[in-house]
């Protein structure tokens, strides 16, 4: 990214890295939350972040600030991780808020 001009840097840039780090942050931060409800509220939040990721990739790639190339790879580990994250807010939903207190 660092090649890329300073309004795309400002602009899509800034908010690709935003939303790809607020992937793993939430994920961390609702762990360490204590609460079972805020834990599972907070891997959404991260959901709701890896989807804004990709509209941001796209964004990237319509305005030519990524190459077809870099675009596959992403969208490999995008098309991977995307499955699993919501088999994973499936899985600890029903474990940790259906168990009885």
């Amino acid at each position: 990214m660092s090649e890329w001009k300073y309004l795309a840097q400002s602009t899509v840039g800034t908010q690709l890295i935003r939303s790809t780090d607020s992937i793993g942050a939430n994920i961390a931060e609702g762990s360490g939350r204590g609460s079972d409800k805020d834990y599972v509220r907070f891997l959404r939040i991260s959901r709701g972040s890896l989807y804004e990721t990709k509209h941001w990739l796209r964004r990237a790639y319509s305005r030519d600030l990524l190459l077809q190339n870099h675009i596959d790879e992403l969208k490999l580990i995008i098309d991977e991780l995307t499955p699993k994250l919501n088999a994973y807010i499936r899985v600890v939903s029903k474990i940790k808020l259906e168990e009885p207190a």
